[in-house]
């Protein structure tokens, strides 16, 4: 039984004596600290470890107590755990106290503010991968596909600028060229842009803006709002190398124009740790509830989440798991 619940439930002694331990759960400086850096972001043991300098059976002995006593929620994923500030705390000053607490601590040791930096270093090995394998150049769409898209163009009803976020060597520049007056698609990779160009070369395409920059920059917002937003915004394969994946959702939403789509593919949740060693993934995939909760704090209207049958993606590193799409729309003004 969690404590909280213990010391609600139970009345007289025995929750005097829950009380008791409270404090003395609390008066532990080393899980004050964990306390406060879990009450500023979600972050695993191991990012924990690096934060406090504490080895990482201690920190998962004090979370343990901390998950024990529900001020803690702790969330697999794979064989890694994540920590966070429990949502269910039921305003007790004392714990409200303890953060605080907490947090003026890790403020003077300088630990919650490496929190950003900490999370930022989370797809530093995917950045080093996309380097790497940009010229692994898979086949390209049969050239008749551009025709019979073209003519496909009446079906989609707003068709006036899509955007590609994390475009890669630019494979899905080659089926929305045809389909939309203008692309605009960005990477963070030099070599991963180079990729695109090259696969682009031949096609002449004058309506196809490459740039090369992360998802949250500045710069990019500013391009997409100057030509009054997405109609649809196409995220393929990139939540699961996004250190904070309903961040990115949100974020993409806000490039839609009303009335426009995001549309995001990725994985289903699964539990093969090598993509993590292999291919620098960060999360295993994503069950269909995590996805319409992204949708749903990003303000996204209808979403929906389908799986993709297999034989539609063909061989790679990747056809072993299941991929699926969230699609949602921004409501009208």
């Amino acid at each position: 039984m969690r404590m909280m619940a213990y010391i609600e439930d139970v009345p007289g002694v025995a929750a005097e004596s829950a009380r008791w331990e409270l404090y003395r759960l609390l008066g532990e400086p080393r899980r004050l600290r964990l306390l406060g850096l879990t009450s500023e972001d979600e972050l695993s043991i191991g990012e924990l470890a690096e934060l406090t300098r504490e080895a990482q059976p201690n920190v998962s002995k004090h979370l343990k107590q901390l998950r024990e006593a529900g001020l803690v929620a702790v969330r697999r994923q794979g064989t890694r755990a994540f920590a966070r500030l429990s949502p269910e705390l039921n305003g007790d000053p004392v714990v409200a106290d303890a953060i605080q607490s907490g947090r003026e601590l890790c403020v003077r040791d300088g630990s919650l503010g490496r929190v950003p930096e900490v999370i930022r270093a989370r797809d530093a090995d995917a950045r080093v991968f996309f380097e790497s394998h940009a010229s692994e150049r898979p086949d390209a769409p049969a050239r008749e596909w551009s025709a019979y898209l073209t003519a496909l163009r009446t079906l989609i009803p707003r068709r006036g600028l899509a955007l590609d976020v994390g475009t890669g060597d630019g494979a899905l520049l080659e089926l929305l060229a045809p389909l939309f007056d203008r692309v605009i698609a960005i990477d963070r990779s030099e070599e991963q842009l180079k990729a695109a160009e090259r696969r682009l070369s031949d096609w002449k395409y004058e309506h196809i803006e490459l740039i090369r920059a992360e998802y949250d920059d500045a710069s990019v917002a500013a391009r997409v709002h100057e030509l009054g937003g997405a109609d649809v915004v196409f995220a393929v394969r990139l939540l699961h190398h996004a250190p904070k994946p309903q961040e990115v959702v949100a974020l993409l939403a806000s490039l839609v124009k009303p009335g426009g789509q995001l549309v995001v593919i990725d994985y289903q949740a699964h539990d093969d740790e090598r993509m993590r060693d292999d291919r620098a993934d960060l999360w295993l995939g994503f069950e269909r509830e995590e996805l319409f909760s992204f949708a749903d704090s990003a303000g996204l209207n209808e979403p929906e989440v389908f799986a993709i049958p297999a034989a539609r993606y063909g061989p790679g590193p990747d056809a072993h798991l299941q991929w699926q799409v969230l699609a949602a729309r921004r409501e009208d003004n």
